[in-house]
């Protein structure tokens, strides 16, 4: 099982939200910070969930977060010119009982020119770097592998579109309790959804929550009211 944590800005209007703020993005909102937990073949879920200040800085809380959640490529193709190197590296440094030695493991791919004509060469060579910070033994995975694992796992910025796409498009209240407890009712939303999806079969395991709503939960009638009685009428279907 691979655990992943990233966090995210979920947008608000006006200055009554409390706790907003500008954060990385340059975009007023609250920071989100989620945990998810991957198994092979099988979709994500979400394990843990924090909403902050909008202003908040990103590892603020991670060391915290990432021990809850264990207890209770962009150009789309394999680009054969990368590479990869590592530095031993100690995170979360603000407090020594936080600090986490480990490596810093970064990657490196050419960025090409796809609109350069043929016989049109780059004067000098420009790269896109990502790195990223893990604790696993060299033993265990050596710096070409570690970057193989992570690379076919970095799934939760799909998470944060997903979540963004359906319960986080908007916070509800103006009071920040309330827009927590909201986040708390979105990822019990999500890992239910998927747990759905998942038993109905291979299919719809990694499908996204507007799939599963469309296939599962999306009902082909509609309420009507006579009597003062409701009833549900069925639709009639394309043919």
């Amino acid at each position: 099982m691979l655990v992943d944590l990233d966090d995210t800005i979920v947008s608000v209007h006006g200055h009554a939200k409390q706790g907003s703020g500008y954060g990385y993005t340059g975009v007023r909102g609250l920071n989100a910070l989620i945990a998810t937990a991957t198994s092979e073949g099988r979709a994500p879920v979400i394990v843990g969930q924090r909403l902050r200040r909008g202003g908040c800085g990103s590892p603020r809380g991670a060391a915290r977060m990432v021990t809850d959640a264990v207890y209770d490529e962009q150009a789309g193709r394999w680009i054969s010119r990368a590479e990869v190197a590592e530095i031993d590296f100690t995170a979360f440094t603000r407090l020594a009982s936080e600090r986490t030695p480990g490596r810093l493991v970064v990657r490196r791919i050419p960025d090409l020119n796809l609109q350069a004509g043929d016989g049109q060469g780059t004067l000098f060579d420009t790269w896109r770097f990502h790195a990223f910070f893990t604790t696993t033994d060299p033993a265990v995975l050596d710096t070409v592998t570690a970057d193989k694992v992570h690379r076919g796992h970095a799934i939760i910025e799909q998470v944060h579109a997903d979540l963004k796409n359906s319960a986080l498009a908007h916070l509800p209240s103006g009071r920040f309790a309330a827009n927590s407890a909201w986040l708390v009712l979105a990822v019990m939303a999500f890992n239910l959804t998927r747990a759905a999806a998942t038993i109905t079969g291979t299919r719809l395991a990694r499908a996204t929550t507007a799939t599963i709503r469309r296939t599962l939960i999306t009902v082909p009638a509609r309420i009507a009211s006579s009597a003062r009685h409701h009833t549900w009428r069925r639709k009639p279907q394309a043919t």
